[in-house]
Parts: structure tokens; C-alpha cells; sequence
């Protein structure tokens, strides 16, 4: 099988590496936007080659989505006339407006993952072969797919080590915007106000674990992220006004010297020692 992948970066170059290791898999090819990533993705061998759009679209028997949800879009317009028997994978971190948006043309092509995977790294050094072995990939709206291109994308990412999950785009976006979405948008807001208030010096001094590790996402890549928020504007809303009403409730108790509340408080957040 002949596997192109769009996209180069963290989740397009772990990807490759990953594929390049299968049976089922006799070469990876590479498109990217940006010369530099393509240059290297080929040098560090995260593909075999690279290749036009337009040749990926003739020779390639699956085709991977590994860019910005924004992009996703725009891409899928471009795809439509790809051979009935490609199959096109999208591996964004939203779906329902990524699937209300694929052309009647390629619908039965489309499938749509989302990865549960990545760091604060981008593009094609931050890639690594083990990214993706042991994580929970979401597949969306399966029944919209045709049945060969569904089975072919589970094989694919269960030969590369992932866990299927099934889900409806809706309740996907949805969940993603309290357990994925929302943390990025507390760390970006947590080192925005730090950097307001603190000098360099003392952030450099005094950060030890507790800062680092929620500032640490803060570093991601903001065209990626601001697209992700767009996309995902209700929910992430929704779930910004639920956490804004906790952090008031932990205030109130602060203000208030109400040590016992805020100690039960706090015992209720540790229950998450028992799922994770």
C-alpha cells in the first residue's frame, strides 16, 4: 500500500515513522506547504519521498490529513477528485464542522480520527516513532464511510499501536472541549497573567514543578491551537464558563476563610486519582 501524508509536523512525521515500520505498508510519501518541513521529514526519514499534491492524489491508496483543522477544510475541496478506492484520512482535533464541510464527493472516502496524542512540540524534528503506539485514537461518524475505507484506517492505526475508539462528532467536540480544548486555553491564560506580573528573573527563579507542568502546553503551536478554538468556539465557551464558576466558588471559599469547604473541595478534585 502506497501512503501519502499531508502535513509534516509532529503528528504527520510520528505518523510516517510508525507506517515505515508495517508490512502493509511498501512506501510513505510526504507533501508539505512548507519547503523547509519537507526538506526534514526526508532527512530525518520520517517518509521515503516526497511528491506533488496532485501526483499524491493519483498514486497514493490512503491519504492523511496531518495539518490544521482550518486547512482540513480547504483541502478536502481539492480532493474531490480522488479514485473511489482512496482513502482519506483526517486526524484533526475537531470534527463536526470538519465533517459538515467534506464534499458529497468524497464522503464515502472520509474518515475522520483524531489522535489522542501529541506534546508542546511542533513540526518535523519534534516527531517520534512512539507517539502514537498506546494512544486512543477517536474515530467520528464511521457509518457516513464507506465500510472498505472505515476497515482499512482501523487496521492501519491498530497495526501502529492505537486504541479504536468510536464516537459521534457532536459528542466528540464536546468531550474534547472539557478533557483537550479547555487546559490550553487555562495554560495560555495562566502564563499570559504570570508574564504580566512577574519579571523574567523570578519566573526563571522560583517555577518549579507545579508551574512548569501547566505552562508547559502554553508552548504549542498558536496557529494550530487558535484554529482548534474556532472551530470548537461553542463548547470550548460552554466549558470556560464551568471552570470560571469553579475558580469563583475556590475564590469565595479563600476569601471567606472557609478552610474546612475548600479542604472537602479539594478532596472531591482528588478522586481523579482513581481514572487516572
Amino acid at each position: 500500500m502506497h501512503v501519502g501524508i499531508i502535513g509534516l509536523g509532529l503528528i504527520g512525521g510520528s505518523l510516517g515513522l510508525a507506517l515505515k515500520d508495517m508490512k502493509l505498508i511498501a512506501k510513505v510519501s510526504g507533501y508539505d506547504l512548507d519547503k523547509n518541513n519537507e526538506n526534514d521529514a526526508l532527512n530525518l526519514g520520517l517518509v521515503d519521498d516526497i511528491i506533488s499534491f496532485e501526483e499524491m492524489k493519483k498514486s497514493c491508496d490512503m491519504i492523511f490529513l496531518a495539518i490544521p483543522v482550518e486547512a482540513i477544510i480547504k483541502v478536502m475541496q481539492n480532493l474531490k477528485d480522488i479514485p473511489s478506492n482512496t482513502t482519506i484520512v483526517d486526524l484533526g482535533s475537531t470534527k463536526e464542522q470538519i465533517l459538515h464541510s467534506c464534499p458529497t464527493e468524497i464522503r464515502s472516502n472520509f474518515v475522520a480520527a483524531h489522535p489522542m496524542a501529541g506534546t508542546e512540540n511542533s513540526g518535523p524534528k519534534a516527531a517520534f516513532k512512539t507517539l502514537l503506539n498506546g494512544a486512543v485514537v477517536v474515530v467520528c461518524d464511521d457509518k457516513s464511510a464507506g465500510e472498505f475505507h472505515v476497515k482499512r484506517v482501523v487496521e492501519i492505526l491498530s497495526h501502529a499501536g492505537m486504541k479504536i475508539v468510536f464516537m459521534d462528532s457532536k459528542s466528540h467536540d464536546h468531550h474534547v472541549g472539557i478533557i483537550s480544548h479547555l487546559p490550553h486555553v487555562i495554560s495560555y491564560s495562566l502564563v499570559n497573567s504570570t508574564l504580566k506580573e512577574e519579571n523574567k528573573r523570578n519566573i526563571l527563579l522560583l517555577a518549579a514543578g507545579s508551574f512548569s507542568g501547566m505552562a508547559r502546553i502554553a508552548k504549542s503551536n498558536p496557529q494550530m491551537w487558535s484554529d482548534i478554538f474556532k472551530q470548537n468556539k461553542d463548547n470550548l465557551v460552554e466549558a470556560i464558563t464551568s471552570f470560571k464558576n469553579e475558580l469563583e466558588i475556590c475564590e469565595n471559599m479563600i476569601k471567606n476563610e472557609k478552610w474546612d469547604e475548600l479542604k472537602e473541595w479539594m478532596e472531591t478534585a482528588r478522586a481523579l486519582r482513581e481514572i487516572l
